[in-house]
């Protein structure tokens, strides 16, 4: 397990309205996101960080599923014009509280409390777990307009949930959000990445353009927006097959934000479509590791078994994204896929009466007769007849282009995968290596399409690249030999005569206040040149001061906890905790074998 490394769990709603969730839900993802701006510290995403929401489970199990070192958690109370937040910080290992913290601030003054809070955090982790640069802030206000900011919380909340009222409800937000501040640039994000992925599985070209023109407004207001380079990225080769410029503007959102898992995401998906399973798979796998709780990324890993006639091993990974979310619809639809391909049709047939959202369950058994019934060469007369059309109904499968292929009707086929591909439809995207399109393979025309969407020229050059664009550079060194001298020379006689570790609440900022040193180079020399962290370099003086009262005679009356805080520990499992790391024995038993 990465020490330096947090999952902030969604804060909870303790406002008289609860329509206030959107509020919490954004904050949090706000925190996330400036957190994530730390390249050395591992943040669990906001997918696998919400899937705890209104879950009561111990923070230890909790750190175990994420992989991560500590949890925060909390609440917000918002009302009228302020907000109040509490927090803790607590070690996933053994479940104590590194810090707490209340929060009372005016609403208007919400992004400097973020920031408080996301550099407070980081602190407290650098300062228990080891060294990495942390800018003097991690939030800038995005805008001044407060009013614009709720709404586009709210139209977050309501994108998020990824159904037809929830697009439609954030919108209509968003837009609204534009015209009371038409200057703040999330809000044409939100709106250009909304547009495209409606205008892509909706094959409407004349929407993409409307993304294409939110996304450039908004990087015209901030021109290295990660959420920016990761709409454009979605646009370019969900909406318009561009593999090279999607592959491109992916890598820029990934260095802005390596935490961001969507974005790699989105990279395994484009291996995927241009059949680079290998590498697609290498990056499905390391953003698993990074959010192992998105149903996103197992039916991601999923679809590359898939196209690859695996399964098995595709079904496992379904439904492992079925069990974190039983309403993505995604997985529902190709857990059926694979239930008719391995032939299991008792499966089958539960897994259609059990779903909450099956698209096409007639088409589903159709499709099972077809593979596994009919005869070779039989042939069927429109069994796209079938399907349910209503008004404003998007397949999430191409349903018709299957029917039709294993019905044996191929030329229609044809014409349906050939109108689909002109109009860039995200449902036919990965239409090359669909297994259930193979009798379609051997056609003339079928290579023709292939090859003109597929050219070499119109694929990315990534065959330099031999990791994961989500890499950490080496630490530099900070500071001169004589610099490293002088700090040295400071934090001694700091800690030797004037004792600043008995002050319990003594922070590494206080230290590097105190010696004229910025925190990120005073850091930098405790773990690389003390080889200690903050916490355990000023716990090895209260160590020392301990054993010196707890030995000396006229402090016998004195309980050892009552000497512990005396010595500058602030709390009893924090003074256990480190004596018998230091020792191996209880401060009891070390104090029986020294008398």
């Amino acid at each position: 397990m990465n020490e330096s490394s947090i999952a902030v769990l969604p804060f909870l709603n303790l406002s008289s309205d609860p329509d206030n969730e959107y509020f919490s839900d954004g904050v949090t993802e706000d925190v996330i996101n400036a957190l994530s701006g730390i390249k050395e510290l591992k943040v669990s995403s906001r997918t696998s960080s919400f899937s705890f929401k209104n879950r009561q489970m111990d923070i230890r199990h909790i750190g175990n599923e994420l992989g991560v070192a500590t949890v925060l958690e909390g609440s917000i109370r918002k009302s009228g014009g302020r907000v109040r937040i509490s927090a803790q910080l607590v070690r996933t290992d053994n479940g104590f509280q590194i810090w707490s913290g209340k929060f009372d601030r005016e609403l208007k003054d919400i992004f400097a409390l973020q920031d408080e809070i996301s550099i407070t955090i980081a602190e407290q982790i650098r300062e228990n777990f080891g060294h990495f640069e942390i800018n003097d802030h991690l939030i800038q206000a995005p805008t001044e307009n407060i009013y614009a900011y709720n709404l586009y919380l709210k139209a977050r909340y309501h994108h998020l949930k990824w159904d037809g009222a929830g697009i439609r409800t954030a919108v209509t937000l968003y837009e609204k959000c534009i015209k009371t501040a038409p200057e703040f640039s999330w809000p044409y994000f939100g709106l250009g990445f909304t547009y495209t992925m409606y205008g892509s599985w909706s094959g409407s070209p004349e929407m993409i353009d409307l993304a294409e023109q939110y996304l450039n407004k908004g990087f015209e207001i901030d021109s290295n927006s990660f959420l920016g380079y990761y709409g454009l990225a979605t646009l370019h080769f969900w909406g318009r097959w561009d593999f090279k410029k999607g592959y491109d503007f992916y890598s820029k959102a990934i260095e802005a934000n390596p935490s961001y898992t969507e974005s790699e995401e989105g990279v395994a998906e484009l291996c995927t479509a241009i059949g680079d399973f290998e590498r697609a798979e290498h990056h499905a796998k390391n953003i698993l590791q990074i959010d192992p709780l998105s149903p996103n990324h197992h039916f991601t890993i999923a679809n590359i078994f898939y196209l690859q006639e695996d399964y098995e091993k595709a079904l496992s990974s379904l439904l492992a994204a079925y069990r974190i979310d039983p309403h993505f619809t995604h997985a529902i639809e190709k857990i059926i896929l694979c239930y008719i391909q391995l032939k299991r049709k008792t499966e089958l047939e539960s897994f259609l009466d059990k779903a909450s959202k099956v698209d096409q369950p007639e088409a589903a058994l159709l499709l099972y007769d077809l593979i596994h019934k009919s005869k070779s060469g039989s042939h069927v007369d429109s069994p796209a007849n079938i399907l349910r059309n209503g008004e404003g109904h998007v397949d999430l499968l191409p349903w018709n282009l299957i029917l039709e292929t294993q019905a044996g009707n191929h030329e229609e086929a044809m014409r349906i995968l050939d109108d689909a591909v002109k109009a860039k439809r995200g449902q036919f995207m990965n239409f090359k290596s669909l297994p259930l399109l193979q009798p379609l393979h051997a056609r003339k025309e079928f290579k023709v399409l292939t090859d003109s969407i597929f050219k070499k020229e119109k694929l990315p050059n990534v065959d330099d690249e031999t990791e994961t664009p989500l890499k950490i550079k080496n630490p530099l060194q900070l500071l001169s030999a004589d610099e490293i001298a002088a700090a040295s020379k400071k934090l001694h006689l700091l800690m030797k005569e004037d004792k600043a570790y008995l002050n319990a609440s003594l922070s590494l900022r206080d230290v590097a206040d105190t010696i004229n040193l910025h925190p990120n180079k005073l850091s930098w020399l405790l773990n690389d040149h003390f080889y200690m962290n903050f916490n355990d370099y000023i716990n090895s003086f209260r160590l020392e001061q301990f054993k010196e009262k707890a030995t000396d005679p006229a402090n016998g009356n004195y309980t050892l906890l009552g000497l512990a805080f005396e010595s500058g520990f602030n709390s009893k499992s924090a003074f256990n905790d480190y004596f018998k790391k230091k020792t191996g024995l209880s401060p009891r038993k070390w104090l029986k074998s020294r008398l």
